[in-house]
């Protein structure tokens, strides 16, 4: 090899070398974030079809995902704006992605500990699915909260669970559908289907001058922008809400000063309630020391005698329990003891429906800002429990 070819060679090696390092900068900076998010996929249990079992997971959001920017350019009014938006934002357009609800039955209820805690209690039902519990800390002054994601909703395969890069790329959407967290000032909301208009129930569709929000990133934005219900509930005031799927929705949100709500977007009644466009906002804050959620619209008058509410039973024991206790249970063991009394494998026996598991329960210490976590009803577990909170 003569030394003009060696010279030749090491010039060729370092220009490459040089595009090479240009490349990963560029790769670095446009995906940053999402590369550092997508590592921190962990896998926390395995499916089991034998208890109906799909797999947990846990995941760290690195950055602020962006949400700011969804809410400066108005939000969404559809799934397909929303999803449009993920795409061209996290994906830059290379990986499609997809988000999708379905039909879901779930039970919650606020109440005080014996210590002074206040908690929230949450049943998520469904059939079988995976989950994940994902950590987000956006900063920017928006507030660090620890959620739950169904991954059935970002269209990660409910037999298969997270198999390679390009589901863990479908989980950068996680932030954008929660079904309940809580956040590091102690704020904590739900959502939970309302069955409004028939079937899987006719989504609310507000059609006015404000900016729009679709179901799940109504309550993201309350976990990352409030504090208070009060804060929560003057944040919901400024927004359209789109129901997402073609169903309809509520919402359960509580504070660590004892205060909580739940938010409806009803029509006068349930007879006549079948255009979501012509629904406003009702908000029922708590009168005693707990409030219970179901799957039925708690506004007075808007049910006839013999109208459908979906349910109801479980609202009703879970009602009787914390009246007969003035809203306290013993500490969160208990309040998740509450919960198991509701979940699908024991009420199915009695209630049966189309919803024969309880994907999670959770209970959210609202004073603590922590969460007790328990998968599949495998109430007493260690292996399916898990403490977690906020990370600052």
């Amino acid at each position: 090899m003569t030394k003009q070819t060696h010279k030749g060679l090491k010039v060729f090696s370092a220009v490459l070398l040089g595009l090479l390092l240009i490349l990963l900068l560029v790769v670095a900076g446009l995906w940053g974030h999402e590369i550092i998010s997508v590592a921190s996929i962990r896998q926390l249990t395995e499916a089991n079809p034998e208890h109906n079992d799909g797999a947990t997971y846990e995941m760290h959001v690195s950055g602020d995902y962006y949400f700011d920017d969804f809410l400066e350019h108005g939000g969404a009014s559809t799934d397909s704006q929303l999803i449009s938006f993920i795409t061209g934002k996290i994906t830059k357009g290379i990986i499609p992605m997809n988000i999708k609800t379905t039909d879901i039955s779930c039970s919650a209820f606020t109440a005080t500990t014996e210590e002074g805690d206040r908690v929230f209690g949450r049943n998520y039902d469904f059939s079988k699915t995976n989950t994940a519990i994902v950590y987000t800390n956006p900063g920017h002054g928006r507030h660090a909260s620890v959620s739950t994601v169904d991954l059935s909703f970002i269209s990660v395969d409910k037999e298969q669970g997270i198999t390679g890069m390009v589901d863990k790329i479908l989980c950068l959407a996680a932030p954008y559908v929660p079904l309940d967290g809580v956040n590091d000032a102690g704020l904590s909301c739900g959502i939970f289907m309302s069955y409004q208009g028939g079937g899987k129930g006719i989504g609310t569709d507000q059609q006015t001058e404000k900016p729009d929000l679709t179901s799940t990133t109504m309550l993201r934005m309350i976990l990352d922008y409030a504090a208070t219900v009060d804060e929560a509930v003057a944040l919901v005031e400024q927004y359209d809400l789109h129901d997402s799927a073609n169903s309809s929705f509520h919402y359960m949100i509580a504070d660590a000063q004892g205060n909580s709500a739940v938010l409806e977007w009803v029509g006068t009644d349930a007879s006549t309630d079948t255009d979501g466009s012509r629904r406003t906002l009702n908000v029922i804050r708590n009168t005693d020391n707990f409030q219970c959620i179901t799957n039925f619209i708690l506004a007075d008058g808007y049910y006839r005698e013999g109208d459908s509410q979906p349910g109801l039973d479980r609202y009703d024991y879970l009602t009787e329990q914390l009246t007969e206790s003035n809203g306290t249970v013993a500490d969160e063991e208990a309040a998740m003891a509450l919960l198991a009394g509701v979940g699908r494998r024991n009420w199915q026996e009695t209630h049966p429906d189309s919803n024969g598991t309880t994907i999670h329960s959770v209970v959210y210490n609202l004073t603590d800002c922590t969460s007790y976590w328990v998968g599949n009803e495998h109430y007493g577990e260690a292996a399916y429990s898990f403490h977690c909170a906020p990370e600052k």
